[in-house]
């Protein structure tokens, strides 16, 4: 066989394998039929509340939450920019959610390669790490206020607090999760355990240390909002701006700030979950 025919003959199964691949059905019609329907309904829900119990202000209409989110809206018929406001809160917000966010990765990791390196430094610091996932954060809140103040320092301290075990333990089980074969290669080439750490069980923890950072970068955004209705001093963010909103009786702002806090997790985990497929994506099945 000529090497021409060859080629021909490669091109042509090629071809017949791109055929036989099934082609994915477009499906982004989809989610937006499914959004309208929700739409509807908030409309319908909204309509009933206002004209069946006069309580408009619990299920206000959608363009009026728009309206809340892009124009100057007024409170209680005095003019005001609760837009600024709003985009201020959020900046405010995402400053405490990052910050918090960055220490927990750095203690998470460092926490999780020291338990790594011994069976029993993983039993004696690892039931600590669970601790503090399970203590209800609520409970700590008069702590943490009465130790380090109630502004921007209590704030990221609650968003550690929430970010932190997920970075923990996806780090612990990817470090652990090393070939056995390769670990004794390692072994038997007498390489150090600095060496076999930074050469074979972090880029083998890299798929997992992603996910937990995707997870914990959404529990971020939780903290910092959690952390703001309680540590209500200082510079306000979208948790202060929920409770006032929703003092007042402000309705279309309250659901604005609700969706704009909603759409900022979202967006951050998906940020995030970029970050992972773009560094480990090309070698191993990042979801």
């Amino acid at each position: 066989m000529t090497t021409l025919q060859q080629a021909t003959d490669a091109r042509a199964a090629r071809l017949a394998t791109r055929r036989s691949r099934p082609r994915r059905a477009v499906t982004w019609w989809q989610p937006v039929v499914v959004f309208a329907v929700l739409v509807g309904i908030w409309y319908a829900a909204a309509a009933y509340y206002d004209h069946v119990r006069n309580l408009a202000f619990l299920v206000p209409y959608p363009h009026l939450v728009l309206a809340a989110i892009v124009h100057d809206t007024g409170m209680n018929g005095a003019p005001t920019t609760f837009d600024s406001d709003l985009w201020t809160a959020l900046g405010r917000t995402s400053v405490v959610s990052l910050t918090g966010l960055a220490f927990a990765i750095v203690i998470g990791v460092v926490w999780a390669m020291l338990m790594a390196q011994a069976k029993w430094l993983e039993n004696s610091l690892y039931p600590y790490a669970v601790v503090l996932q399970c203590v209800p954060i609520l409970a700590l809140v008069p702590l943490i206020g009465a130790l380090f103040g109630y502004e921007f320092t209590s704030r990221v301290i609650v968003t550690v607090m929430i970010a932190l075990f997920p970075m923990v333990s996806n780090t612990l089980f990817g470090l652990q999760s090393a070939d056995r074969a390769q670990r004794e290669l390692f072994r038997l080439q007498r390489a150090g355990r600095g060496a076999q750490l930074l050469k074979l069980q972090v880029p083998a923890a890299l798929p997992s240390i992603f996910v937990g950072l995707r997870t914990s970068a959404g529990l971020s955004v939780i903290g910092a909002i959690v952390g703001d209705q309680f540590f209500q001093r200082g510079n306000p963010g979208l948790g202060v701006l929920i409770q006032v909103t929703a003092s007042r009786l402000m309705g279309p702002e309250l659901y604005a700030t609700i969706i704009i806090a909603s759409l900022y997790g979202v967006a951050v985990f998906l940020v995030f979950g970029l970050i992972g497929r773009l560094a480990v994506g090309r070698w191993h099945d990042f979801g």
